[in-house]
């Protein structure tokens, strides 16, 4: 009864938010807010739940967000058209890349998914037909409430926060089926899982292919709210820094730490930005790197894992006096 309290709560405050914060700006804040935490939240099923740090997640924000570009500047059709296919195209490029790379763990796995990822943008950098480095446009007039192209934040507002729900749904879904336990299993100790009967090779391609797969969608919709995307804004490696430390500041591998550390990052990037205006775009490096000194120093299980702990010695507690 006290999660559902919570969770009606969390749903009544983000519903009420941009119509109680109704500037431009905040409501701009929140549909990012949300839109990064739908990326973390992808991110977090192969990285939090599996344990799989990939740094290179960026390659499928970028799949979605070239495929939504690419229905309207190559076809005349609407970006939303695009999302089945970067869809499809994120899923499959995550099966090929998964198999060799997924036989790897820990930094080594990072490493292969950082030249994955920065391969795909040299790649695309010189290639005429995706714009190479000049990017693709979406329309600049929308023609119809398909292309999704709104003057004002308030629908991506809307729009992003259902997508979240979906997405939170699924993971949730996932965590508590067998393909949860399984992956919970392998995170803790592949080689115990692997003796126990476990599919740990299978099941870590499927949970790739469902992060990639979501993740694809959060880059097709971002492409979608700026009209645009080009190599640095859709394959830019800093996108991957940033979902991964969202995720780990909130709590990865829980179910809303990404949306958690979303809450956190995004404001504190975006204000930063507005304060110092060109000055700070060196000084958000600085900010991720001390994010991450700082979690790994004293909080390595995020923010929501010190609720967590909290609530164990009272449960501990409770359990002694039983008879």
């Amino acid at each position: 009864m006290r999660r559902l309290l919570w969770l009606s709560v969390v749903a009544a405050v983000a519903i009420a938010y941009p119509l109680l914060l109704s500037s431009p700006f905040q409501q701009r804040l929140g549909a990012l807010v949300l839109l990064y935490a739908i990326a973390a939240s992808a991110w977090n099923i192969v990285g939090g739940y599996a344990g799989q740090i990939s740094v290179g997640h960026v390659v499928f924000f970028g799949c979605g967000a070239y495929a939504a570009m690419g229905a309207y500047a190559k076809f005349g059709l609407s970006p939303l058209f695009g999302i089945p296919g970067g869809i499809v195209l994120a899923a499959g490029l995550a099966a090929v890349i998964g198999v060799p790379t997924l036989r790897l763990s820990g930094h080594y796995f990072s490493m292969a998914t950082i030249a994955v990822a920065e391969t795909m943008r040299l790649i695309v950098t010189n290639t005429d037909y995706l714009g190479a480095a000049v990017g693709l446009s979406g329309p600049t007039v929308p023609r119809n409430i398909f292309d999704l192209s709104f003057l004002s934040s308030l629908p991506y507002y809307y729009l992003f926060l259902v997508i979240l729900a979906i997405t939170l749904l699924i993971t949730w879904w996932m965590a508590n089926s067998r393909m949860g336990f399984y992956l919970r299993a392998i995170k803790d100790s592949e080689r115990a899982a692997r003796s126990l009967g476990a599919p740990a090779s299978r099941t870590k391609l499927y949970a790739f292919m469902l992060s990639a797969a979501l993740t694809s969608v959060a880059g097709a919709l971002y492409a979608m709210m700026f009209g645009f995307v080009d190599p640095e804004s859709g394959l830019g490696i800093l996108i991957s820094v940033k979902i991964l430390i969202m995720a780990a500041l909130g709590g990865a591998g829980l179910l809303f730490g990404p949306l958690v550390g979303a809450a956190i990052l995004v404001p504190l990037e975006e204000i930063s930005n507005s304060w110092l205006g060109g000055k700070g775009a060196g000084l958000t490096f600085v900010v991720y790197g001390a994010i991450i000194v700082l979690i790994a120093r004293f909080q390595p299980g995020g923010i929501l894992s010190l609720f967590k702990r909290r609530a164990k010695p009272n449960v501990d507690k409770g359990a002694g006096h039983a008879p």
